[in-house]
Formats: structure tokens, C-alpha cells, sequence
């Protein structure tokens, strides 16, 4: 502990009383060990900053490096630059101002984004026809740099803070002196804000269902008790009854930590506080149902994994981070297999739920169908086997008085249309299969698949003996 010991250590002056010497000593004690305490502070600060920076900068790199969309890569990013201008997040690091857009997140994505675009317009305004190609290869090159040097800077930090807490260590004082294991975890003041709420009226039906079920023993979910309550009490409060919560960027890069990395989602915790608040646990079940129905399991169930660690958490307790984690960390097998088989209960939930929620939507959702009128009348598929030939040649009754330039034209305008088709369709088409043909368009929206009848009728390539095509909606074949 750091104290000043008897007299002897302090060297006197001839003009300088003792008492007077200790308390210059005592006093620069302290002074240096408040600004080792405000360095650390700041640099944890800084460090839990860049990392919530670092995936979202390094996903967009990767995109124009590798373009995931049809977009032109300088497209999609001018695109994204728009995108945060008119809706910005209020998310941001514990302590900041959310009404400051330069003290959020978004924000400071923004200015890197503004930033990165003006330079790398100036550097091919000369570039001629092909200047939207070197855009993309400047934009790619740059934003590679920027993920270099803050993944750079996040490591020199690392190491001088690590480097602060072994000299802090040095010199324990009386306040370092913690007991326990949860003793590491110190919620920082002020609390962060809950988890923000999204209206979506598009997904809160099936959503809100599944998070009122997610968790039958009892964990209390915030925002799916408003959503629940609001409907059996027939609340006409649209904004309140599709309020759902979702994901913040901490959260997102906490969602994805690996399942039964325990350290990691304990040091995640301590670092990033504003993913241990009211809500957070219900966004990422929402988070799970949503990539669970989108077909990527496997984020799905780390999300699970990462809402049932918080929950755990909430139900032990003032102390609940420190004493789960002990047990987690420390290999309790009883502990160990009580939340293994909680998070394999809860996902598999999730999967019987979301199949059944596609199964009623697929049901319910409309579809266009060919249907004879009657018994006695059959549908067919006259489908081209190319263009029409170069030499083209009419044979047979009835075809004395055509015009061999027109019959070439609606050959080719067949060709055409059919090319046009998605190759499930033409496939479909092909086997000259009605069931298959209703297949196809039963996947497709009713629009499309109205158009595409249309085309069948128009091109000539749907027979049907007595003039009569009857849509059928929200049928199945």
C-alpha cells in the first residue's frame, strides 16, 4: 500500500519545515496516482470505443473489396453516407452526449465516411471514362488503411494500458482492496440508457409472439411485456404496440462472441456496460428469431447463447455478473450443463417457432395459380427451342398467306420472352408439367407472377383450349 513512511524518507531543506515536505510528498503521491487512474480510465474508454468501430468499418471494407449487392461499389458507398446522414443512430459511448451526433457512433462513422469519399473523389477527378472504376478501387484501398491503423491503434492501447495497470499495481492503495469475484465488475455512473425500441409494424406480430414464449422460466422481458400487455388490453397505440427492441452496435458485436467463450463474453461485459441494461437480452432473442429465419442458425443460436448469459446474470443478483462468471469460468459442471441445456432448449424453441411462423405465412400468403374452367379443358406450354431459323421455311395448310417476316418476328419474340424468365421457370416450363409451372409462381409475389402469365398469354406459349385462365388467389396447387 502506498503510504509514506517515518520521517527518514523525506530529505530535508534548511529552509523548509518537515510537515511541510510530507505533505508535498503525500500530495504528489496521490496527484500522480489520479492521473494513472484518469489515463487508464481513458484509454479503456477509448479502446471499448474503437472496437464497437472496428467490425463496422472492417464489414465495409470487405464490401468493396467483395460486393455483396448489385450496387456499384461507389454507389453503396455514397449510399451509406446518405443512409446515417438522414437517420443517424443515437448509440454512443457511456458518458456522451446522445444529442450530439459527433459524440455517436454513427457520428463518428460519418466523418470518417466524409472524409474517405472526399479524398478519394479528388484523386480520380482526372480519370476520365474510367473513373468510376478507379473510385471503387480508391474507396476499397482507404477504408483497408483505415481498418489497419485503428486495429493498430486498438493494440498500442491495449499495451499501454496493460502497461498503466501493472504500475498502478505497483502501488496498491486502500480503495484497490476488493473482495470477491465479482469485485472485477464496477458498473461505471451514469447508467447507460436501455436498449432502444424500434417500430416495426411489418415483423412485431410474429416477434412479440415468440419473445411473450421464449423464455418460460420465468426471465422478465421488457419490451415483450409492453407488447403483450398492449394486446390483450386491445391498446390502439400503434407506436407502443410494435415497439420492439434491437440491437445496438455493442450489443451486435457481443452477440456475436463464441458460444461457451466465457472469458471473453465476462471481459466483453466489463468493457462495454451499455450491453448489460434493461432490454438487452430481449433484442438479441429478437436478433436470434430473425437470423433464424433467414436461415443463418448458427448466429442465431450464439445470439440465444449471449441473452441467456444476461439473463443469468439479472437473476443472481446485485453481484449476478461476478457469480455467474465465477461458475462459468471456474468449470462448475452442475452450472455448466443447467445453462448448456437451457441455451439447446431455448434455440431448439426458437427453430419449432420460426418453421411454424413460415408455415402460416406461407399459407396465408396470396399466390396466382393456373386452373382450367372445367374438367374437359387442359393447359399446355408451347415452348420454344431457340430462335427461329435463319433459312425459315412454312409447310401445311393455312400457312399460304402468311407472311414469313411477321411469323419470323413472333418466333423470335417467343424466343425472347421465354429467355426472360427466371431458370426455375424455364425449367418448369420445359417439363411441360402444369403442377410445376404452379410451383414457380406460388413462390413469387402476386404482381410478378400476374406479369409473367401475362407474358405466357401474350408470347404465345400458353395453350389453353377454350380461352379461359382463372387466377386463383391464396390457393395452392
Amino acid at each position: 500500500m502506498d503510504e509514506l513512511s517515518d520521517d527518514s524518507d523525506i530529505e530535508g531543506h534548511p529552509n523548509v519545515d518537515k510537515k511541510s515536505l510530507i505533505r508535498w510528498k503525500q500530495r504528489d503521491i496521490h496527484e500522480k496516482r489520479e492521473a494513472r487512474k484518469q489515463k487508464i480510465a481513458s484509454l479503456k474508454a477509448q479502446i471499448a470505443c474503437n472496437q464497437v468501430l472496428l467490425p463496422r468499418i472492417t464489414e465495409i471494407a470487405e464490401n468493396l473489396k467483395s460486393p455483396k449487392n448489385e450496387l456499384p461499389p461507389h454507389v453503396y458507398f455514397q449510399s451509406l453516407i446518405e443512409k446515417i446522414t438522414r437517420n443517424p443512430s443515437r448509440d454512443c459511448p457511456p458518458g456522451n452526449d446522445p444529442n450530439k451526433l459527433e459524440h455517436t457512433y454513427d457520428g463518428m462513422l460519418l466523418s470518417l465516411l466524409r472524409m474517405v469519399a472526399e479524398k478519394c473523389s479528388e484523386r480520380v477527378k482526372d480519370a476520365g471514362d474510367d473513373k468510376d472504376e478507379k473510385l471503387a478501387k480508391e474507396l476499397a484501398a482507404e477504408m483497408d488503411l483505415h481498418v489497419k491503423q485503428l486495429t493498430e491503434t486498438i493494440e498500442k492501447d491495449q499495451k499501454e494500458m496493460e502497461a498503466e495497470e501493472r504500475e498502478q499495481k505497483k502501488h496498491i492503495t486502500s480503495e484497490d482492496l476488493h473482495e470477491g469475484f465479482e469485485s472485477k465488475y464496477v458498473p461505471p455512473t451514469p447508467e447507460p440508457p436501455p436498449v432502444p425500441l424500434k417500430n416495426d409494424k411489418k415483423k412485431v406480430q410474429t416477434k412479440t409472439t415468440e419473445i411473450e414464449v421464449l423464455n418460460p422460466k420465468g426471465i422478465a422481458a421488457a419490451a415483450a411485456s409492453t407488447a403483450s400487455t398492449s394486446t390483450a388490453e386491445g391498446n390502439d397505440d400503434d407506436e407502443e404496440e410494435d415497439a420492439l427492441p434491437e440491437l445496438t452496435p455493442s450489443l451486435e458485436a457481443f452477440s456475436k462472441l463464441p458460444i461457451g467463450d466465457y472469458e471473453k463474453s465476462f471481459e466483453f461485459i466489463q468493457k462495454h456496460r451499455d450491453v448489460y441494461v434493461p432490454g438487452a437480452s430481449d433484442a438479441l432473442l429478437v436478433a436470434a428469431f430473425t437470423a433464424q429465419g433467414e436461415g443463418k442458425s448458427k448466429y442465431a443460436k450464439q445470439c440465444v447463447h449471449q441473452s441467456l448469459l444476461i439473463q443469468y446474470c439479472e437473476k443472481l443478483g446485485r453481484d449476478g455478473v461476478g457469480l455467474f462468471f465465477k461458475k462459468m469460468i471456474n468449470g462448475d459442471k452442475r452450472a455448466l450443463k443447467v445453462f448448456v441445456d437451457d441455451v439447446e432448449n431455448t434455440y431448439q424453441h426458437i427453430v419449432n417457432r420460426v418453421k411454424v411462423t413460415q408455415a402460416e405465412a406461407n399459407e396465408a400468403r396470396e399466390q396466382i395459380q393456373l386452373v382450367p374452367e372445367n374438367p374437359n379443358q387442359t393447359i399446355s406450354f408451347n415452348v420454344p427451342d431457340g430462335p427461329p431459323p435463319e433459312n425459315l421455311v412454312l409447310e401445311g395448310p393455312g400457312t399460304e398467306d402468311l407472311d414469313i417476316e411477321e411469323v419470323r418476328k413472333a418466333l423470335q419474340f417467343r424466343w425472347d420472352v421465354f429467355c426472360g424468365f427466371s431458370p426455375e421457370m424455364q425449367e418448369a416450363l420445359k417439363s411441360g408439367g402444369l403442377e410445376a409451372v404452379n410451383k414457380v409462381l406460388g413462390e413469387m409475389e402476386v404482381a410478378e407472377a400476374e406479369a409473367l402469365v401475362q407474358s405466357l398469354d401474350v408470347a404465345g406459349i400458353l395453350n389453353f383450349a377454350e380461352g379461359g385462365v382463372r387466377d386463383q388467389t391464396g390457393k395452392s396447387s
